[in-house]
């Protein structure tokens, strides 16, 4: 009797950290299949942050949701990717933003503002999901699946709407990053003038590396700096969106806290120590360096598949369309007003 009420206590004890550990394997595995599917042809382009969202979303439609390891999964989604846009602070330079960008942060600033108004009224015209909207519209104008997994938490969004947005800037990025490579032999800009308006108007840093790297290694230096510095902005703008976010509160919804994105504070962290330790105080080999972006890539990757695991394509064809087109006039526009502005 004895014997079998210890092994009942001791299954219900671990049975649930073993289902956790399963879910945080499962994006692992997902992580891993995505970072060797990336290499391919075709998706090398939209990297494996996009393909992990797209492995996850037909793993989804075939078996369903695995909803006896969902809390290990729902901690990959939240928690890996806090973690993850905390480390991300390590690629802000905030020393070169603030001796040789600021010029290009004021710009950044009118490409940002322009990014999300566009879009939101775009959205309001078709009569657009206003959540999905608002997430392309901070994804195209600061720095795509990173600032959308920044603010995501800020608005509550559903996990569904945010692995969806990615996607749509995954998908829109790319296409955009093609096309400004192949115009560099045809647009009439300088050099310098074509890596700004790559790092103005572009959605990812990688969208950015692969449009400016054709042009050679000194646009490609400038097509940063102007991408780090919309990057840069992407903390003034989530405290942006808190304030806005209690504002729009009605007196039924004031009871519900709006939690303060504490991660923000590692970011920042992460982005001084990046900037004005490492190299100045502490040395650390840039090989190793090199190993912690790719890790922060693969903690954002275990994250997206997270993430995907959340998309319902049935009940997403109707929700997604109309904030992808407001998504795509957004980032033409973009690109025609930054072009007249550098």
């Amino acid at each position: 009797m004895n014997e079998n009420v210890l092994k009942k206590s001791v299954s219900i004890n671990f049975k649930p950290f073993i289902y956790w550990t399963g879910g945080v394997l499962f994006t692992f595995i997902i992580a891993l299949l995505s970072f060797q599917i990336a290499k391919v042809p075709g998706f090398n382009y939209i990297g494996p942050l996009a393909t992990a969202i797209i492995v996850s979303i037909i793993y989804r439609q075939i078996f369903g949701y695995p909803e006896k390891i969902k809390t290990g999964a729902v901690f990959s989604a939240k928690k890996l990717l806090r973690a993850a846009i905390i480390l991300y602070g390590l690629k802000l330079n905030i020393d070169i933003i603030f001796k040789q960008g600021l010029g290009l942060v004021g710009l950044g600033i009118i490409s940002i503002a322009f990014s999300i108004i566009l879009t939101l009224l775009i959205a309001k015209w078709l009569n657009a999901d206003f959540n999905l909207s608002l997430l392309v519209g901070v994804g195209t104008g600061v720095c795509g699946a990173a600032a959308i997994a920044a603010v995501s938490p800020i608005l509550k969004s559903k996990e569904e709407d945010t692995a969806i947005s990615i996607g749509i800037i995954a998908l829109v990025g790319t296409a955009f990053s093609i096309l400004y490579a192949l115009l560099i032999p045809v647009i009439p800009l300088a050099p310098d003038e074509f890596g700004i308006w790559a790092g103005l108007s572009l959605h990812e840093l990688a969208n950015v590396a692969t449009a400016a790297a054709p042009a050679g290694e000194e646009v490609l230096a400038i097509a940063l700096l102007a991408k780090l510095g919309r990057v840069f902005l992407l903390v003034p703008l989530c405290f942006v969106l808190i304030y806005w976010k209690k504002k729009k509160q009605t007196d039924t919804e004031s009871e519900t806290k709006i939690h303060f994105p504490w991660f923000l504070v590692g970011f920042i962290a992460m982005s001084i120590v990046g900037s004005y330790v490492i190299g100045n105080i502490i040395f650390i080999p840039e090989e190793m360096m090199s190993d912690v972006s790719i890790f922060t890539t693969f903690l954002l990757t275990m994250a997206m598949a997270g993430l995907g695991l959340n998309v319902n394509l049935k009940a997403l064809r109707s929700k997604a369309m109309r904030p992808f087109i407001a998504m795509s006039i957004t980032s033409v526009l973009l690109s025609i007003l930054t072009l007249f502005i550098i």
